[in-house]
């Protein structure tokens, strides 16, 4: 009997230890992270925030601790700066596919180029697919909607979406063609063709989360069943720890590498747990940078050169954009700075702030370098819809400071005004006339500024909650295509905004500028 028996107790206690080891593995987690960017705007180098070359860094060291990571973008990161603005998007590329990005979706101003040259980059250069499910062109998608990865056996869904908002802040002329397709309709679609095939899905969306928007990532997570995990951009909205909406996650991270996104997506038995941070440009003060994409960079500059020095025109006087008088004056670089604004986005009136203009043009040859050295900061054109009362309080509070110099004084096209100094801020302007008619307080004008002014900056507090009803590229991009632009007369340099009946222009007006 003992030598029957103890042999079963042993084969018994053998199976009981196997099975006790293969439940143990079974239930080992499974830890895959998610990096994310969004919003980056063309800054590849540091400024505003971190740059390329310290995320890069944190990326590689946070791959080296879990080789199970993606990295993700979420739109808008292609234009806005010269080192990307000058390539078309090219230079952003090629560092993205350094990083090792896995895929990106394509944000409003990613089509500041024109749809054609975002899909060439995507065809041609892009090492990582350009994903969205909502924009076809003749029934057929314009980028791959979705991808299914296999990361340590789980499967990943992503797929892109962009904000239909696209169709009107981009230039419309840059989506011609296209169908924008309602995003949660789209999402719906994608998660029921991947349901049952992946472990996760992620929402990959240029859709943000601004209070008014017609469509948000968060009525997203509350409209799509089926979504994880929401990787968001476009509202440039900072979300220390995500937000929850119902068992999705929605995380952001602001804008300009100030951040980059963390998301630890733990699998295990039960399910999938998900912990979202950021790391701040604090946290990555003492990092350094990585020298391949700061070589790069470098290289990448280098080789712009040859386009900063194109001429794009030819002045015959001097076109003046010194501090001292764009702050307390209408200048003729600041009529033919806005001159161009009107003239491109269509719009009734144009307004940027002098303390946005940062140098004059010399009489002679004019180049794309001098144009970057006179607006300097990437900014973009927003058209706006503002009664006339609006518009009047926007140049009240521009004037206000008048004659002491401020970086607020407005140089405009298309409406003019005269200044009285000698009464109180808000009540220093009369005479005003829109395109050579009296402003009418209820009417509503449109009025093409810069992004800055239109968040509200330098005080412009009017602009913010206006309606947005188009933008344009840079406004650097804008001035050299009008100086190019043929048969292009330069403005006047006087005429726009009096004190009483003496200019505040500076001597000196400019004639023409010759167009190449």
């Amino acid at each position: 009997m003992k030598k029957t028996l103890y042999p079963l107790i042993l084969t018994m206690c053998c199976l009981l230890l196997v099975f006790s080891v293969l439940s143990v593995t079974a239930e080992a987690p499974v830890i895959i992270t998610i990096l994310h960017t969004n919003d980056i705007h063309g800054r590849a180098e540091s400024g505003e925030g971190m740059g390329l070359s310290k995320i890069a860094t944190l990326v590689k060291r946070i791959k080296s601790e879990n080789p199970r990571t993606l990295l993700l973008d979420a739109g808008d990161t292609i234009h806005g700066k010269t080192f990307t603005n000058l390539t078309k998007g090219e230079s952003m590329i090629k560092l993205m596919n350094a990083m090792g990005y896995t895929a990106m979706t394509p944000g409003n101003h990613d089509f500041n180029y024109g749809y054609q040259r975002l899909v060439s980059l995507d065809t041609q250069v892009a090492d990582f697919p350009i994903l969205c499910a909502n924009i076809k062109k003749d029934e057929g998608f314009l980028f791959t909607p979705y991808i299914i990865t296999e990361v340590d056996g789980k499967k990943i869904a992503i797929f892109g979406l962009a904000t239909p908002e696209t169709l009107y802040k981009s230039h419309p002329n840059n989506t011609k063609g296209l169908e924008f397709i309602n995003p949660n309709t789209a999402a719906q679609d994608v998660v029921d063709a991947v349901r049952g095939r992946a472990d996760l899905i992620i929402a990959l969306t240029h859709l943000g989360l601004e209070a008014g928007s017609e469509f948000t990532s968060e009525r997203l997570a509350r409209e799509v069943s089926g979504i994880d995990l929401i990787v968001d951009g476009h509202s440039h909205t900072p979300l220390p720890a995500g937000k929850m909406v119902g068992s999705t996650l929605i995380v952001q991270t602001q804008e300009h590498t100030k951040y980059l996104g963390r998301v630890d997506l733990t699998f295990t038995g039960a399910g999938v747990e998900m912990k979202a941070s950021l790391i701040s440009g604090a946290e990555a003060a003492g990092i350094d940078e990585d020298q391949e994409i700061v070589g790069l960079i470098a290289t990448e500059q280098a080789n712009q050169q040859a386009i900063l020095e194109t001429v794009i025109g030819e002045t015959s006087i001097r076109l003046i954009g010194e501090r001292q008088s764009v702050r307390t004056g209408e200048t003729n670089l600041g009529n033919l700075i806005t001159d161009a604004m009107r003239a491109l986005s269509r719009a009734e009136i144009a307004l940027t702030n002098g303390g946005g203009i940062r140098a004059s043009i010399e009489a002679g040859k004019i180049t794309v370098e001098d144009v970057l050295e006179v607006l300097p900061f990437g900014n973009t054109i927003v058209v706006k819809e503002m009664k006339g009362s609006d518009l009047l309080s926007c140049l009240e509070h521009g004037v206000s400071l008048y004659p002491e110099p401020s970086g607020a004084f407005p140089q405009v096209s298309g409406v003019s005004f005269t200044i009285d100094p000698t009464k109180p801020a808000g009540e220093r302007i009369s005479a005003i006339q829109v395109n050579g008619k009296p402003l009418l307080p209820n009417e509503i004008y449109t009025v093409a500024t810069n992004d800055f002014l239109a968040a509200g900056g330098d005080g412009y507090t009017w602009f913010a909650p206006a309606k947005n009803v188009g933008e344009l590229g840079g406004l650097d991009e804008v001035l050299v295509e009008y100086i190019q632009s043929n048969g292009v007369i330069a403005p006047e340099a006087e005429g726009r905004i009096r004190v009483g009946d003496t200019s505040t222009q500076a001597p000196g007006s400019i004639e023409t500028v010759a167009c190449f």
